[in-house]
């Protein structure tokens, strides 16, 4: 049975939502820099684990499954269709449980300082024990010793123990359970959101190998490698991480234009870019192509094909000539693309259809000149 999880939603509604899913024994609060990082251009959903901040703490053992659904309920509550995940340790591992048991919902997916299956099992099953035991307190001083390199701040030291001391016993415990079974080794494979893996380069808890392997199972995956900072990177290396965290994000939209559209074509949109249109062109790069056009539902043919007719009944020949091209580019040939617009014909009208037929002869001429033919 899922439980309600406290969450938080920031940012402008209609944006690009990012997830970000944190650390066992730690609250939504340890994404706080993230959070003001991205909250101006992305809706921005965290939350608490169950058993976690301010989450209920049914009783454990809990399974990475029961932690995924709870996630995917508040998706569902929320009505968040496609998201882009981003989560560290335990947060990672949920998400790579959501990325392969509903996989249209994870648009990108980002896993930091975290593993595939994390040894010793015996290990966690015993800190679970000595926490039912003595409470999170007992392990604290090793689990920042982790956490945090030596040379992090003590304030910061001191907010992150206040964090981890004030997780419930039956909640950490129950999540440490849940990493105890936790093993997608021999079904990373089987993900297709593209995804991006971060390390701390002194991270003692999931040392650069354990993310060098999730680079290496998932197809297309990257691997970004921070130095000076440990378990939790995000707190103690906030504006590098953030830096990585953005430029994926934004790389990801732009690679799907420039390989929609052309690099000609993408190249000469951001030449004559000026300080008027620079917030329309980046509105374009990340809600279009960033948003719409990676969504795992069409694959690239079919959503040509869909702006081609849009743009027949709309009129907007300009448009269409570009459009057209990209079509090309996504695989339609000059007869599938004559069908859509002979379909077009008979719901969007004949003179629009007329006109998209003159812009087409006029593309595909330039086409064979280009070619030599």
């Amino acid at each position: 049975m899922t439980v309600p999880l406290h969450h938080r939603v920031e940012g402008p509604a209609g944006a690009p939502v990012v997830v970000l899913a944190g650390s066992l024994g730690a609250s939504l609060e340890m994404w706080d820099a993230q959070a003001a990082a991205l909250a101006p251009r992305y809706r921005v959903l965290r939350f608490d684990h169950r058993g976690h901040g301010g989450s209920p703490v049914p009783d454990g053992p809990y399974a990475m499954a029961d932690l995924a659904a709870d996630a995917l309920a508040l998706l569902d509550d929320l009505g968040l269709e496609t998201v882009t995940w981003c989560g560290l340790s335990l947060g990672g591992m949920v998400g790579m449980r959501v990325a392969l048991d509903a996989p249209r919902r994870i648009g990108r997916l980002v896993l930091c300082s975290t593993s595939a299956h994390l040894e010793p099992i015996a290990g966690w099953t015993e800190r679970a024990a000595t926490v039912r035991a003595r409470g999170v307190g007992a392990i604290a001083a090793s689990v920042l010793g982790r956490w945090l390199t030596p040379a992090a701040p003590p304030a910061l030291a001191d907010r992150l123990g206040a964090m981890l001391r004030a997780t419930p016993a039956e909640g950490y415990a129950g999540c440490c359970e849940a990493i105890a079974g936790h093993d997608v080794r021999a079904e990373l494979g089987a993900v297709r959101a593209p995804a991006l893996a971060v390390a701390a380069a002194d991270d003692p808890a999931t040392p650069p190998a354990e993310l060098e392997a999730i680079r290496d199972a998932i197809p297309g995956a990257r691997l970004a490698l921070l130095e000076r900072a440990a378990h939790l990177v995000n707190v103690e290396r906030p504006e590098a991480f953030n830096a990585v965290l953005l430029g994926f994000l934004g790389e990801e939209a732009m690679r799907v234009r420039r390989e929609v559209l052309g690099d000609a074509h993408v190249d000469a949109a951001a030449a004559r870019t000026t300080p008027l249109t620079a917030p329309f062109q980046d509105f374009i790069t990340r809600f279009a192509w960033g948003d719409v056009w990676t969504r795992p539902g069409l694959d690239r043919r079919t959503r040509s094909a869909m702006t081609l007719t849009a743009l027949v009944a709309l009129g907007h020949e300009r448009e269409l000539a570009l459009h057209l091209r990209a079509a090309r580019r996504n695989g339609l040939s000059v007869d599938e693309i004559r069908e859509v617009l002979l379909h077009a014909a008979v719901y969007c009208g004949v003179p629009a259809a007329n006109a998209a037929f003159a812009v087409a002869q006029q593309v595909f001429e330039q086409e064979e000149d280009d070619d030599g033919t």
